[in-house]
């Protein structure tokens, strides 16, 4: 996506670079936003602001998203693990009954994958695209009327991410789920370098990673215009309603927005990020403004919203099994681990959720809530839907159990209270970005973090 020397007029094609240069023209006389018009394109018209609540169900809101047509719940179904082959893994039955308690009973519209869940995968047992098959084999099982269902599945990112590719991948996922369209068709991660795709403990950008022959060599990165093009030829092909970006920061919103807006394509409807009352770096780091309906009127739908679990407060008595100082101990939570911070691989991926800081700001969270007379569950929740920012909050389940209490959560009418926000403001100015802090980075490190990241 990203254009050579941060330029957006980087297109081989000449009747491209034309259309762009008479849309900027356009545009320096007309003003930006839903004013401009490309040649011989009809301008976007957004149906209305992100965010605005259009109606109620089950006792659970339902938002506009972005300024698109496409009407999500507060709560949506996270599937990452959905039918993979990791230890709690809620297998198909599991994934039906979640489908039938939340869609066709509880409220809820959304339902968002990707063609690389599950993850973990197995090319056997439980092999990438299999969360889509099952979704799809739901839908065919329960006749469900495919306007009372909102689908968001995900291209898979970085390199991939080419026009030929956009097409082959949308098609593959149409014929997984067994349907004509996809909702919103997201890019996993950006197609283009991007500190934003780094899983440690850095948000810088750096340079020499960008110019490396990897992102620039065989043509380069995908560029906006194509990015733009690729999806908007998806939209008329009727294939899919939307699109937006996953894991992408301010940089790839605005570009996005911009030059489908120059191009006179449908801009983006959705950023998906990690968010949570440990990790607000997209309230202060320019996403919020840019994803503002009174900028470029963006969706987005918050991921890891209970951090891994943490914010459960399972962890809190005895600590993850890789943090836990009594190792015997430890040893008996690994074999029969409390959640995916207590297994190895997920332990080792996630601990930026278990820094020293996260571990101290949950700990005040938790006495917020108990004074409160809730869970921590319920009090980040609560916390994550009342942000200006969030369209929907995605949450991953892994039992009956955990959905019926989120689904309780998400049915509360009264917002948390100004004296709770006041105190959770509070605890988060005392370390505004806790899960990139870390005591442990060693003097012979040598730039890394602790799963090889580049820092700081």
């Amino acid at each position: 996506m990203a254009s050579s020397g941060g330029s957006l007029l980087t297109s081989s094609s000449s009747s491209r670079r034309s259309v762009l240069l008479g849309a900027g023209f356009l545009g320096g006389i007309l003003g930006g936003g839903d004013s401009v018009r490309a040649a011989g394109s009809k301008a976007y018209k957004s149906k209305g602001p992100t965010g605005e609540v259009i109606k109620i169900v089950n006792g659970i809101k339902h938002r506009r998203l972005g300024g698109s047509d496409i009407i999500v719940s507060e709560l949506g179904l996270g599937t990452q693990r959905w039918v993979s082959d990791d230890f709690n893994a809620p297998d198909q039955d599991a994934c039906f009954a979640f489908m039938d308690q939340a869609i066709l009973n509880g409220g809820v519209n959304l339902i968002d994958t990707a063609e690389q869940y599950p993850i973990p995968s197995d090319p056997v047992r439980s092999p990438e695209g299999a969360t889509e098959e099952v979704i799809g084999k739901w839908m065919k099982d329960r006749k469900i009327s495919r306007d009372k269902l909102v689908l968001a599945t995900k291209i898979t990112g970085g390199r991939n991410v080419t026009p030929k590719n956009i097409k082959k991948d949308c098609e593959g996922s149409l014929k997984r789920l067994g349907t004509d369209y996809i909702d919103v068709y997201q890019l996993h991660w950006p197609a283009r370098y991007s500190p934003q795709s780094n899983w440690g403990q850095s948000l810088q950008y750096r340079q020499e990673i960008d110019e490396s022959s990897y992102w620039r060599g065989f043509g380069g990165p995908t560029s906006f215009e194509d990015l733009c093009l690729a999806m908007e030829g998806l939209v008329q092909e009727g294939k899919i309603r939307g699109w937006g970006m996953c894991n992408d920061n301010t940089y790839g919103l605005t570009a996005c927005t911009r030059t489908a807006k120059m191009l006179g394509t449908t801009p983006p409807c959705n950023l998906q990020g990690d968010f949570s009352i440990i990790d607000r770096k997209s309230e202060e780091n320019g996403v919020a403004e840019a994803a503002s309906p009174f900028n470029e009127n963006v969706g987005f739908m918050a991921y890891n919203a209970l951090a891994g679990g943490v914010l459960t407060g399972k962890y809190m008595d005895i600590p993850a099994a890789l943090d836990d100082r009594d190792r015997d101990r430890a040893r008996k939570t690994l074999q029969n681990p409390r959640g995916r911070m207590d297994e190895f691989g997920w332990g080792r991926t996630l601990y930026r959720y278990r820094t020293d800081a996260a571990l101290s700001a949950v700990q005040e969270y938790s006495d917020i809530a108990k004074k409160a007379k809730m869970s921590l569950t319920e009090l980040s929740l609560r916390w994550c839907r009342q942000r200006s920012l969030i369209t929907t909050t995605l949450v991953g389940h892994t039992n009956q159990k955990q959905l019926q209490e989120s689904l309780r959560i998400f049915k509360i009418k009264e917002p948390l209270d100004d004296d709770i926000m006041w105190k959770i403001d509070r605890i988060h100015m005392r370390n505004r970005l806790p899960l990139f802090s870390s005591n442990k980075v060693g003097v012979d490190w040598n730039g890394e973090g602790e799963i090889g990241e580049p820092i700081p």
